[in-house]
């Protein structure tokens, strides 16, 4: 999220004091089509993501569940965001996660932004991850996280491992529902705890708030009146992928850190506490792409206009509680409710 040139990256809002989100400038796409401007090959293509960003940590759980840890390397940058964007982590700073690390491919890079200047001098967008390049012609193929995804969906299939050709995030016969919830849970959920903690007036904050929670009330319904595993069904789907990413930082951060405070997920949500669980505690996909020290940290360390002085709350601790835990008001509730 951050401007090249002319406007501070930290400040979002608009003169409504509505938070409005930029588009991302890379829209290119991997295709094993013959003839592909950008074909797949094992190594040709580096991510860079935030463990901290819900849009690319969508890109790592979905890296993770397709296989293509070997096939795609990739490089997180560090959780501090300032006025340049995000900078890339010095060895002695010693950040916890897996290659926080400066970028392997440009030794001198102190920042994302330099990747986006090296490819194009001009550029005036943003800086922004996901960010997925093409070492091999110096492009950047794209930094759009829903694309990114469905990408790895098919893309790669003859390149990775049988057991990983399977694995189907975007199945025919859900699709178009798929699709449905993707429009909303995006517009309510995902960028609506945005739109609140961004907004500059009562009325902007007010504006998102109250559609965040009926669509968390939705998808809660949805939960629980289908009782399965996963969002639909038995098996992980991009629903599940991308609902997942925000509902994982909403105690942590999205509670206080963007007044999402009507009610929290682990005690006025079960069955979406159920799930989120679930995913965590069982998939190693999510769970071990999920670092929360660079969530907690980049949001309140980052966003100064919101939190000055860049004090980061001790809870709610533990972060994810246990899969047959609950807190008290929540197992209150719940054996009220068996009695």
């Amino acid at each position: 999220m951050a401007s090249s040139k002319g406007h501070s990256i930290t400040n979002w809002a608009d003169k409504s004091g509505e938070f409005k989100r930029g588009q991302s400038q890379f829209r290119n796409h991997i295709s094993k089509q013959p003839g592909a401007e950008f074909p797949p090959e094992k190594g040709r293509y580096h991510l860079y993501v935030s463990y901290a960003c819900p849009w690319a940590h969508r890109t790592l759980i979905v890296r993770r569940l397709k296989g293509l840890e070997d096939i795609i390397p990739y490089t997180s940058v560090h959780w501090e965001m300032l006025e340049k964007g995000w900078r890339f982590a010095n060895p002695e700073e010693k950040v916890p996660g897996d290659n926080v690390t400066l970028d392997p491919i440009h030794k001198d890079f102190s920042h994302l932004r330099d990747i986006y200047f090296d490819v194009d001098p001009d550029y005036t967008g943003r800086f922004t991850v996901p960010t997925l390049l093409d070492i091999k012609q110096n492009k950047i193929v794209s930094n759009e996280s829903s694309e990114i995804i469905r990408m790895f969906y098919t893309e790669f299939n003859d390149i990775i491992p049988d057991k990983y050709k399977s694995v189907d995030l975007f199945p025919e016969k859900f699709r178009t529902e798929i699709e449905d919830t993707n429009e909303w849970t995006y517009n309510d959920i995902n960028n609506g705890v945005y739109k609140s903690g961004f907004a500059t007036t009562q009325e902007a904050y007010e504006k998102a708030v109250k559609p965040l929670f009926a669509s968390l009330d939705r998808a809660e319904a949805h939960l629980a009146k289908h009782a399965a595993p996963y969002y639909f069904g038995a098996n992980i789907t991009e629903a599940d992928v991308r609902l997942y990413t925000t509902i994982v930082r909403f105690d942590p951060v999205y509670v206080q850190h963007f007044k999402c405070n009507i009610r929290d997920i682990r005690s006025g949500y079960p069955a979406l506490h159920k799930w989120l669980r679930k995913l965590y505690w069982e998939v190693p996909a999510f769970k071990e792409t999920t670092q929360f020290e660079h969530i907690k940290n980049h949001y309140t360390k980052s966003h100064k206009q919101i939190n000055p002085f860049s004090i980061t709350p001790t809870g709610p601790l533990p972060d994810i509680l246990p899969k047959d835990q609950e807190i008290p008001a929540a197992a209150a509730a719940l054996r009220s409710t068996n009695q």
